[in-house]
């Protein structure tokens, strides 16, 4: 493994969380306004919006881990991740438009036509997430470097999901006037542009410091095989899937304002609270210079739990309470995603002391995965609960169904942070044992039984 050098530029950064920004304007469309779409403009049934979920996700358990795979067995002249950045942007801003664009044609066709579209989404955004991700733990092999790049990312997704909620309702509502589709489509055609140029710049202004392009060719049977072996992943992804709970408050958050508050448009508040939330990951870098990351991530999650339980019992007559009580429970929840990021990138030195591989993709690929997952079972489990608590379409709503919505928003999500605390409390791989694992690295030393001989002096860390 060869370092050109450790230390992040600030331009690159910037660049690294311009990424970011654009490749998630197409994340919170999808994330928070795809249900909506599906239910009461495309005119499809919850249950069936659900099943698109489900089979969707199905698919993504088969094709994310060989997407990433694959690129963990090849590297360009232009490296080993860059270059996806360059092509998907483009298909991305396609497809997202695709997703949302309102089809004149039976219901039949037209589950059809969303179940096609949302799976060639999620597809080809794992083929940009994957390799977006992965760039932190090849841009540099500095613990604290990758923090903030982690950081940096992260700020970046908050930022494109946060500027969607802000944005998008109100370029909808600018073009809605007659537009059956509520001026759905030429708001995300015109948010996918400006997301296409922030992606493009992220690619021109990123580099991969580390590479592997000398180092024996790595098999795709041999990145699942490295995978496997990485048991502090598994602990990381199951915390992050706990996200389930957050990304379904996302989901009904347009129904919750809708119907419970009466005002629609409060849910452009919600985007400009994200953004300025998502501030508070600039702690990230500070923090773990003098804490362990487990340990801020289980406080974070206790400080969560006290916060939705006062925010249940002070109930949503007034506004400004509820908006308060967001702005401090979103800050709190975004602060656990750099961390998640941070740690993964940790445990590629752990799958590779363990294998003789590196393989980076793939285990990026748990986070993308993970994501869309925690995602789409939110959206999923969104209609469910729709359903059960007896939502009606374009209609007044039932004192269970307001009663029932305010209760997911608030206080359900808290039994996802008290899952994370349970998960994380017994994860092991802290900081201590990631710097004696790197410096054994170092000295070209692995874990018993890896093939030596198989694994070239240059691959070390530097």
């Amino acid at each position: 493994m060869t370092t050109l050098q450790n230390k992040l530029t600030n331009k690159e950064l910037m660049s690294y969380f311009g990424y970011g920004v654009g490749q998630c304007f197409s994340f919170g469309l999808v994330g928070s306004f795809i249900l909506y779409f599906y239910t009461d403009i495309l005119g499809i049934s919850p249950i069936a919006a659900s099943t698109i979920f489900l089979i969707a996700r199905v698919w993504d358990a088969a094709n994310d881990p060989l997407i990433a795979g694959y690129m963990d067995t090849l590297e360009s002249r232009f490296g080993k991740f860059r270059p996806y950045m360059l092509f998907t942007p483009i298909l991305i801003v396609l497809v997202t438009v695709a997703t949302f664009y309102n089809i004149n044609a039976d219901t039949s066709t037209k589950v059809m036509y969303a179940g096609i579209t949302y799976i060639l989404w999620g597809t080809l955004y794992t083929i940009s997430d994957v390799p977006f991700w992965s760039m932190s733990s090849v841009m540099t092999d500095e613990p604290q470097e990758r923090a903030k790049a982690a950081t940096c990312a992260m700020l970046g997704v908050n930022a494109g999901i946060g500027a969607a909620l802000v944005v998008f309702p109100k370029l909808s509502a600018y073009f809605a006037d007659g537009r059956t589709d509520q001026g759905y489509l030429p708001a995300v055609i015109v948010l996918m542009i400006a997301g296409l140029f922030f992606m493009l710049n992220g690619f021109y202004n990123t580099k991969e410091r580390i590479s592997t392009k000398n180092c024996e060719k790595v098999t795709l049977k041999q990145t699942f095989q490295a995978v496997r072996k990485n048991r502090p992943l598994f602990f990381i992804l199951a915390a992050f899937f706990m996200n389930v709970f957050f990304n379904l408050v996302n989901g009904l958050y347009i129904f919750f304002f809708t119907y419970n508050m009466g005002d629609a448009g409060l849910v452009s508040l919600i985007g400009t609270i994200t953004l300025v939330s998502a501030i508070a990951c600039l702690a990230t870098p500070v923090l773990t210079k003098r804490f362990k990351k487990r340990d801020i991530f289980i406080a974070l999650c206790i400080l969560e739990v006290i916060a939705r339980v006062g925010f249940y019992f002070t109930g949503y007559d007034n506004p400004t309470v509820v908006m308060a009580w967001l702005a401090v429970i979103t800050g709190i929840f975004m602060m656990t995603n750099p961390l998640i990021s941070a740690m993964i990138a940790d445990t590629v030195e752990y799958s590779y002391f363990h294998s003789g591989k590196r393989t980076a993709a793939i285990t990026f690929s748990g986070q993308t995965f993970t994501g869309k997952l925690s995602v789409a079972v939110a959206g999923g489990l969104t209609g469910v609960i729709l359903t059960m608590i007896g939502y009606v379409p374009n209609a007044e709503q039932p004192e269970t169904a307001l009663n029932g919505m305010f209760f997911c928003i608030a206080l359900l999500p808290a039994l996802g942070a008290l899952v994370r605390i349970f998960i994380m409390s017994r994860y092991t791989f802290t900081e201590d044992q990631h710097a004696i694992l790197r410096k054994k690295l170092q000295r070209g030393e692995f874990a018993e039984g890896v093939d030596i001989k198989s694994v070239k002096p240059h691959e070390s860390l530097s």
